[in-house]
């Protein structure tokens, strides 16, 4: 698996985002999918793959603890293009147990209280999501974090068994927003009040200019800590 994941990355190094999509959505049709927290980056995404295809599986994670704002441009972004996202939910069982051990907020309290938390709320749900999933589209750059700076366009999640493909990982933020003005992108009303980030509304909080932009996410852990295990497992 290492030399085709070797393979793809050097035949795909200089390919344009349409052609990339357009390529995979086509050799794994039925056994592809895009998750999206609805941030900048997946809306890029979800806007190029509804264009190459309708038929494509998007979804995402409620957590159940998501900002108002998520759940306004999950509604603009299904009526925009005339789909329904796919949405997974924490099992009830699971986050009542999670509540039992920890109380509401007991993610504040430590590392392993948070990733506990993440675990039920996104990677149990995410799981269920890859089932019959071949390869695995994220929004994913290299500038966001410290711990995505060695990612590649395609890697191999030995975690999920798949592959991940990764279109915007050389995408400057700049990009992002040039795409998202161009084509009349639908996004988070939070990005506009200093939320480059945005996950669970208590984990999630605005960053002042020039600070980092995974800053807002978990600031009360340090950089190398901040990822959720989605993408480090």
């Amino acid at each position: 698996m290492k030399e085709t994941i070797k393979k793809l990355n050097e035949k795909f190094k200089d390919t344009s985002l349409e052609e990339l999509l357009e390529y995979f959505l086509k050799e794994y049709r039925g056994r592809i999918a895009l998750s999206s927290s609805f941030g900048s980056e997946d809306q890029v995404l979800t806007d190029t793959i509804c264009k190459l295809d309708k038929k494509a599986k998007i979804f995402t994670l409620d957590t159940g603890r998501l900002p108002q704002s998520t759940y306004d441009v999950m509604e603009r972004t299904n009526l925009k293009y005339n789909t329904k996202i796919k949405v997974y939910f924490p099992k009830s069982s699971d986050v009542e147990k999670l509540y039992k051990k920890q109380g509401i907020n007991g993610f504040y309290e430590s590392i392993e209280n948070r990733k506990e938390c993440c675990y039920v709320r996104k990677i149990a749900p995410l799981k269920r999501a890859l089932k019959g999933v071949d390869l695995w589209i994220t929004g994913l750059r290299a500038q966001q974090s410290p711990t995505r700076e060695d990612m590649y366009l395609c890697e191999w999640d030995e975690g999920n068994n798949l592959i991940k493909l990764n279109p915007l990982i050389l995408w400057s933020e700049q990009e992002v927003w040039d795409y998202i003005k161009k084509n009349k992108v639908p996004y988070n009303a939070l990005h506009d009040k200093g939320y480059p980030s945005i996950g669970c509304a208590p984990c999630s909080r605005a960053v002042k200019d020039g600070e980092d932009i995974r800053s807002g996410r978990w600031w009360w852990e340090n950089p190398e800590h901040k990822e959720c295990g989605l993408h480090k497992q």
